[in-house]
């Protein structure tokens, strides 16, 4: 009898190791995750390659040479790849500015042997080179890496349609539309279809939707295809804050993403910073402004990109989080203080129901430990945190150093388990 007890008590509790396990995996896998290392990266740079005015090896060394762990080079409708030449005169009239030419600052960087040129003066041209070339020359296992990239650079009348598309390895021609909502998805299907075919994960962003003011948020939210979307970009002149009639990034993605959880039951957009850097000679689009946290393995792109997909990340603009986490319906981060400097975490939300307001204030911390309980209402939170620092180099008046966490709590709001 004894026996018999014991194997029924072997049974059951067998049947709740099962039944739990599920469970308990998914604890395990969110504590792993907790001590992965972070890494930093900018997915929106141009060069020479496109309309960028600098050197592509002078562009990834400043990065490199900042503490970036990687970067993608993302011109505009073009890989670099191949033999790609440019008459020196053309290169001087992009710097806008005085002083050494980029020329002459690439030869002192690199020196005369790596620095191919033809051509008699006045007809001079120099060879740019291709991303294959900067790998063997910057990249180094576990400490930098080079993700390829392309910025698909559309249109539909007037409103500009630029998509990201980072790992890939075929270039996607812009593939136009009958609509805003028709060029994007349009676009998408091409860099799904690649991701597909490859058996590799290409993440897609849309850029700057408040560049032209070209998106709405119901355009935004319509187009569930769209993962990712650029919340904040360093040029200067792609209207962050938006203007007495067009709401601003943040407020377009609290809008589009309330629309996509609470009507349309779907995921909502993340929000990634970048540079959108032209400028290295002084000029005004410049680099270091903006980039993401990713949290992921080991340093390699499919990783990192399915790291991003899996909302595994954090944007900046200057201010650094030692920990984010969303577990039991509790969000909490840590903040890696400085000294002399406050923090303030606002934790943003929309709530459930007819009249909610779209991305309203549901808490705010100014411990470096801030931590916010889901109440139930809530269609997602997010946080923003704020420092007291002005940012080092501001893409508009008053910028204060930030950092954006991803929306959580959506997943029961959708599906019915967080």
């Amino acid at each position: 009898m004894k026996k018999y007890h014991l194997l029924l008590g072997g049974v059951v509790l067998g049947l709740g190791v099962i039944l739990f396990l599920p469970r308990a995996q998914k604890e395990k896998e969110k504590e792993k995750e907790a001590f992965l290392p972070w890494f930093k990266g900018n997915t929106h740079t141009h060069t020479l390659w496109s309309d960028g005015n600098d050197f592509p090896d002078m562009v990834v060394d400043w990065y490199k040479g900042k503490g970036y762990d990687f970067l993608a080079l993302s011109d505009h409708n073009i890989l670099s790849r191949g033999d790609k030449w440019m008459k020196s005169a053309a290169i001087k009239s992009r710097q806008k500015t005085d002083g050494p030419s980029a020329l002459d600052k690439y030869r002192k960087r690199f020196g005369e042997d790596l620095v191919e040129v033809r051509g008699e003066e006045g007809a001079e041209e120099v060879r740019l080179r291709t991303l294959d070339e900067l790998r063997s020359e910057f990249e180094e296992e576990g400490r930098f890496l080079l993700i390829e990239a392309e910025e698909i650079t559309d249109r539909f009348e007037r409103h500009q349609v630029h998509i990201n598309a980072l790992n890939l390895e075929e270039l996607i021609p812009p593939q136009k539309g009958t609509s805003v909502v028709d060029t994007m998805r349009n676009n998408l299907r091409m860099v799904r279809e690649q991701a597909e075919r490859l058996g590799k994960p290409i993440v897609a962003h849309l850029n700057h939707p408040n560049f032209h003011f070209s998106f709405t948020a119901e355009q935004l939210a319509e187009v569930v295809e769209e993962q990712f979307f650029e919340v904040y970009n360093g040029h200067p002149g792609i209207n962050h804050l938006g203007d007495e009639t067009h709401p601003g990034d943040e407020q377009l993605w609290d809008m589009a993403n309330g629309i996509r959880i609470g009507e349309m039951k779907a995921a909502p957009l993340y929000g990634i910073a970048t540079d959108d850097s032209h400028e290295y000679h002084g000029g005004n689009v410049s680099p270091g402004r903006g980039w993401i946290m990713v949290r992921a393995e080991r340093l390699e792109a499919d990783l990192l990109m399915r790291a991003v997909e899996r909302g595994e990340f954090y944007s900046s603009s200057g201010v650094t989080l030692k920990e984010v986490s969303f577990r039991k319906g509790v969000v909490e981060l840590e903040i890696e203080g400085q000294p002399g400097v406050t923090y303030k975490t606002q934790f943003i939300g929309t709530r459930s129901g007819d009249g909610a307001a779209a991305g309203e204030e549901l808490d705010v911390s100014e411990s470096l430990q801030p931590v916010y309980r889901l109440r139930g209402d809530e269609l997602y939170v997010r946080a923003r945190v704020t420092s007291s620092m002005d940012h080092p180099n501001p893409s508009y008046a008053g910028q204060k150093e930030q950092a954006w966490t991803q929306p959580v709590g959506w997943k029961k709001v959708i599906s019915g388990e967080e």
